[in-house]
């Protein structure tokens, strides 16, 4: 007689892990969808849906228990357990209730479609969980052209209990995977990914205490948010500290719909019930409307580079730091944000991602560098290696540490590189959590060594000879480092000198033959 094969029993991870999987199967079938760039919102509000309806249910069973009535956000026919379940809808039937403006189902009324109506839902005060889901879904589309594809993923995702928390913790971690793995696919760089490493660093060397709030006006899929949710979540013990942490822990902002959905998600899927995202640009407030109700405990966050900004928005900052210069609009916004220190209470402090330049620009980057060390304690640079943030960017970054209460007197530099058998950081060898456990000892017990440094204020400032301020770089090279020239090869040297010598040759002579053309034109 031959011996049965026990089947083994899967685990949560493996049970979710291959929903996910073949969800992501079934979209690749599907001609409508474009990569994983599309996949990732398909997935997304696929399970924010499902996600919702199992949360109203439980609420509402809470509710009966306690003798309440509990009303919904979301009404039938467009609760998760009518359109995917009950009337069980397929093929072009479900792909015009999800999409088109009108609809008939077998009741033969007409009624709005599903994305027309979560659109539509608003609540008497503006911010309750109808807006969040109507700001949610304004950017959303369906991207899937075979509804018989569609009534797959559907059945497969409705396999995912949000109501079991081993289930949702599993899956939270599984979903911030498929973010970074999503979007490293998409190739999309308008979606700065931070790593995880360096956010965890950030969030564990500001140290969130529970009664205080964090801010990232600059959310994304809202890393640093769940980040600063997790460490205060270990710290909450009573009924009064878990009502803080649910309510004003964490507040965030980010305007574009696909980020602020993701970020939502992210956030719910973590435990927060009711994510506090503004969903409209952190830039529109003038500067000297934030008062002090407005002002956060911990900023932490890496603000876009490199953009522009509309006029009415440069009309929020002062005359003499109005910048094209997202990174630096949101350095000015991050500083008023910031709680004015207190007698007996800790001042406001931030951590904040800036690029090189931002660091040796001059101009109105210098004067928004002086208000740093004017108006608050720049205490830390972190100096990032190269390729930290591939595959989105190769310039390298900085992480700024500085804290309310007083200014500047000396700013310490820590220098973080890939290891020695590296050149520098890739999508492929990212950089890792155990790289900074060196500066975290070396935090609190702070000395100089091969890869930390100390510098006196008046070091970064530059001025002319009335005093006028011209610079403050704070783009300064490790002190124990070779310059670059001093590590290469002779041969290798005087190859690259004799190139660069090319290089102008030829651009004198463009600049010559421009000239020329220019005046034969003017004869």
């Amino acid at each position: 007689m031959k011996k049965q094969k026990v089947k083994k029993l899967e685990t949560p991870a493996q049970r979710l892990s291959g929903i996910i999987k073949s969800c992501r199967n079934l979209m690749r079938k599907d001609k409508g969808m474009n990569g994983d760039g599309d996949r990732l919102p398909m997935l997304t509000w696929i399970m924010f849906l499902k996600f919702l309806d199992d949360n109203e249910q439980l609420q509402d069973m809470n509710a009966q228990l306690e003798g309440k009535k509990y009303k919904p956000a979301i009404a039938a026919p467009y609760r998760w357990r009518d359109w995917a379940k009950d009337i069980n809808l397929t093929g072009d039937d479900l792909l015009a209730f999800i999409s088109n403006e009108k609809i008939k189902l077998s009741d033969g009324i007409e009624r709005s479609g599903l994305f027309y109506y979560l659109r539509g839902l608003q609540s008497e005060t503006g911010i309750e969980r109808k807006d969040v889901i109507a700001t949610a879904f304004k950017g959303v589309t369906n991207r899937m052209i075979n509804g018989y594809l569609f009534r797959d993923v559907v059945n497969k995702i409705d396999g995912i209990h949000f109501t079991n928390n081993e289930e949702i913790n599993t899956l939270s971690h599984l979903y911030e995977s498929i973010l970074k793995e999503m979007r490293d696919a998409s190739g999309d760089a308008g979606e700065f990914y931070t790593p995880r490493p360096v956010v965890k660093f950030m969030v564990e060397m500001l140290d969130p205490k529970i009664g205080e709030t964090v801010l990232d006006p600059a959310a994304g899929t809202g890393g640093f948010l769940v980040q600063s949710f997790e460490h205060l979540k270990i710290q909450a013990k009573t009924v009064e500290q878990q009502k803080f942490l649910q309510d004003h822990s964490v507040l965030g902002g980010e305007a574009k719909p696909l980020p602020y959905l993701l970020c939502q998600m992210n956030l719910l899927l973590h435990g927060l019930n009711y994510p506090n995202i503004d969903s409209r640009n952190s830039l529109r407030f003038k500067l000297g409307d934030i008062g002090d109700k407005d002002r956060v405990d911990i900023v932490l966050t890496n603000p876009p580079f490199g953009g522009e900004e509309e006029k009415g928005i440069l009309n929020n900052f002062p005359d003499d730091k109005k910048t094209a210069e997202t990174a630096l609009l949101f350095l000015q916004l991050i500083m008023r944000k910031l709680k004015k220190k207190k007698p007996g209470q800790r001042g406001g402090r931030a951590a904040v991602i800036v690029p090189n330049g931002t660091l040796f620009a001059d101009g109105i980057a210098a004067r928004v560098k002086k208000q740093i060390i004017d108006d608050f304690n720049l205490h830390t640079i972190v100096r990032l290696g190269e390729g930290v943030f591939a595959p989105y960017t190769n310039i390298p970054c900085n992480l700024l540490f500085f804290e309310s209460g007083e200014p500047t007197k000396e700013i310490w530099f820590y220098e973080l590189l890939p290891p020695a058998e590296r050149k520098n950081y890739s999508k492929t060898k990212p950089i890792q959590n155990e790289e900074f456990e060196e500066i975290k000892k070396w935090w609190n017990k702070r000395k100089a060594n091969g890869k930390a440094w100390k510098v006196k204020l008046k070091d970064v400032l530059f001025t002319d000879a009335e005093g006028k301020l011209l610079n403050v770089n704070l783009d300064l090279k490790n002190p124990n480092h070779k310059s670059e020239f001093e590590y290469r090869e002779p041969l290798e040297l005087v190859d690259s000198i004799m190139e660069k010598e090319i290089r102008i040759m030829q651009f004198i002579k463009e600049i010559k033959s421009n000239i020329k053309k220019t005046s034969d034109n003017a004869a």
